[in-house]
């Protein structure tokens, strides 16, 4: 497998996309997303991304260029309208608009509608916890989905993720979750390295159990018909499928991106953006004893047979993190392949990267 560092891997994002017609400031933060997530460990949502954004990009779901505009600007809500452009690019307005909002105000929401695939909610909870606020941002898919409802057998819902961070130390706690039982592009990225995936992750069409990734996709030419991720959650996946029908509603609703249907373009995202400034409640010092006693508390446990460590929610992609800066990036030779297939498409080099 090839090896990367993260300016490499931005590069390589930034010349594909920029050949697929986006502008250079969109492909760099488009491709700093990306780059981002294969460093913490998240390979699912990096430069995997690059063939599924050049394929919307042929098919008119992506709209490079186009404007975000706000349409709704009240005291401490907002609503954004991407116009059908990459949805890192209509995210990382969101956060722009409602930082110096939250300041003001204590508290700011953002609502996004007709933007694409947002990438990895933890990077951009993370982004604001660094600036000393609490963040939840959540997703639900609107199109076609791949997630079943709870006890049945059609694609209905979306992974509809859900992302929370708060600030600890210079650092932050991150929790970054599916309410499906995982992300599909985890059981993409099994499926290029030609691995299985675990047991309660997909059905097959017929509703059958399978640890073959491919059961999830389908086979056209053979006429096997696609399967389906479950709820999370396992045998209280009403659970997951229950928290996965709220953020359709309010990701969906209140944004007017939509709800789970056919008639909605792939990759659709309907974005809630929540902020809180948590020195409009206490004051820093005060709020970072707090939170490191806490942390120590719940460290202090005893630990299950196996388990060398507890770790806070979010700590894992931090290891991570250094880990691969340290030691670089691989590419599974399967994803590389695909990335070079799509500079070959859009018709750019990779050389001198």
């Amino acid at each position: 497998m090839p090896t990367f560092d993260v300016p490499q891997l931005e590069e390589i994002s930034v010349r594909i996309l920029q050949g697929a017609g986006a502008s250079e400031d969109e492909a760099r933060i488009v491709a700093r997303e990306l780059a981002g997530a294969n460093l913490v460990g998240h390979d699912s949502h990096g430069i995997l991304r690059l063939k599924q954004y050049v394929d919307y990009i042929e098919q008119g779901y992506i709209r490079p260029g186009a404007d975000v505009k706000v349409v709704v600007n009240a005291p401490s809500i907002a609503v954004l309208d991407g116009g059908g452009n990459f949805g890192q690019v209509v995210a990382a307005r969101a956060l722009e608009i409602a930082i110096p909002r939250v300041r003001e105000c204590g508290t700011f929401t953002v609502l996004c509608r007709e933007c694409n695939h947002v990438g990895r909610l933890g990077s951009y909870t993370y982004q604001a916890a660094r600036q000393g606020l609490f963040a939840m941002m959540a997703v639900n898919a609107p199109g076609p989905g791949g997630v079943v409802p709870w006890g049945g057998l059609d694609r209905k819902l979306g992974t509809n993720p859900i992302s929370m961070a708060v600030p600890w130390e210079d650092e932050a706690i991150v929790l970054d979750m599916t309410t499906s039982a995982t992300a599909e592009g985890k059981v993409r990225v099994a499926l290029q390295k030609g691995e299985q995936i675990p047991q309660g992750w997909v059905i097959d069409h017929d509703g059958n159990p399978t640890t073959n990734p491919a059961d999830l996709y389908g086979n056209a030419e053979q006429g096997v018909e696609p399967g389906a991720i479950l709820p999370l959650g396992g045998p209280l996946g009403f659970k997951g499928y229950g928290l996965s029908v709220m953020l359709d509603v309010v990701c969906g609703i209140l944004s007017g991106a939509g709800i789970a249907r056919t008639d909605v373009p792939p990759g659709t995202n309907g974005v809630w953006l929540y902020l809180i400034d948590v020195e409009k409640l206490t004051t820093g010092e005060q709020y970072g004893a707090v939170v490191e006693q806490y942390v120590n508390y719940i460290k202090s446990s005893r630990k299950s047979p196996g388990t060398e460590e507890i770790l806070m929610p979010g700590e894992v992609e931090l290891r991570r993190q250094e880990d691969r800066r340290k030691q670089g990036i691989e590419v599974p030779d399967a994803t590389w392949q695909q990335t070079l297939d799509q500079a070959a498409r859009v018709g750019v080099s990779l050389e001198g990267i």
